[in-house]
């Protein structure tokens, strides 16, 4: 590569960056103003509806078109809606086609970083490959990080639910006033419960739901436990206290497990990581070196190293991977 284009390219690479961080941020802002306003009282600080419309408009003029391609293109190769719903239960106020956009400018950026700095064009389809991970692994990622945090706030929740049973109040309000005292995610998601229940819903079909959106096996049991209880009677505050004190003990045995296997995930991770950062060493620090594997068999050699990593870290992450 000319080293003339070196500072150019570093230059598109960083530009890319920013104008992703920019569109993420200016998004999130968006729909934040947004919730804050629908979470007003009636007649406080009211807006025109014109006023919102006209300037989300002029905000998104110039990429309406790009993300309305990207939408129809989602829907095309995602008929069931699964980037869609994966989004949104990471909590990304964004939608599939801008999602994927974002995903695409942060791939270029990256292939033009590590162009700029190897001077080697094999090393631009890494930089995409690498973006497009991050884009799949991001958001699952997240919904692990919510569920961690739901599930550890679980048995507390139940604990003040059957509190609040044994105080008098009805299933609903000990809901309610469990979502005013906790923190998110917990507050969030048993908040779209109530909102469910005031539009009708039967509140176990709805606390159902969550669970299955959730995909936290206590979650479901608790929720077929309250509807067994509804069919066959009996005190539900006794009945949320018992699982509430089986779900400490289970996290309990989690948390020890997870300690445990912590040694073997960091070996993973370090194996995987040490040969990709002692390449892009190499690469940088005296790239003639390096020549050689560069083409021809070379190539087909590193291609099977990387098999062989990504192999050897899954199967380590499996071992160590321990269900309870």
């Amino acid at each position: 590569m000319n080293p003339e284009l070196v500072l150019p390219a570093a230059l598109v690479g960083v530009g890319l960056g920013l104008a992703v961080i920019g569109g993420l941020l200016r998004v999130s802002r968006r729909d934040e103003s947004l919730s804050d306003i629908l979470g007003l009282p009636y007649g406080e600080q009211d807006v025109p509806v014109a006023a919102i419309t006209e300037r989300s408009a002029a905000l998104f003029e110039g990429t309406a078109g790009i993300v309305e391609v990207a939408n129809r293109a989602v829907s095309a190769f995602d008929a069931r809606g699964s980037l869609s719903k994966l989004l949104e239960r990471a909590r990304l106020p964004i939608r599939a086609g801008e999602y994927v956009i974002f995903a695409i400018c942060g791939g270029l950026a990256a292939a033009a970083v590590l162009l700029a700095l190897t001077s080697e064009w094999l090393y631009a389809p890494v930089g995409l490959a690498v973006a497009g991970f991050v884009a799949v692994a991001y958001p699952r990622r997240r919904i692990r990080k919510r569920r961690k945090a739901f599930e550890d706030q679980l048995p507390d929740a139940i604990s003040l639910i059957a509190g609040s049973l044994q105080a008098g109040h009805t299933f609903l309000r000990a809901i309610q006033m469990m979502c005013e005292e906790s923190e998110p995610p917990l507050s969030e998601e048993f908040a779209r419960v109530v909102q469910e229940t005031r539009l009708g819903d039967s509140l176990v079909e709805s606390l159902d739901r969550m669970a299955k959106r959730l995909e936290i096996r206590d979650l479901e049991w608790i929720v077929q436990a309250i509807r067994i209880q509804q069919s066959v009677g009996g005190k539900l505050a006794d009945l949320l206290y018992s699982l509430g004190d089986y779900i400490r003990s289970k996290d309990e045995i989690k948390r020890e497990v997870r300690t445990l296997t912590a040694e073997g995930r960091a070996s993973a991770w370090m194996l995987g990581a040490l040969p990709v950062v002692v390449l892009l060493a190499v690469q940088v620090v005296n790239p003639e070196y390096l020549t050689p594997m560069l083409q021809g068999w070379g190539i087909v050699w590193l291609a099977g190293t990387a098999s062989s990593v990504v192999l050897g870290v899954t199967i380590i992450l499996k071992m160590v991977k321990i269900e309870i």
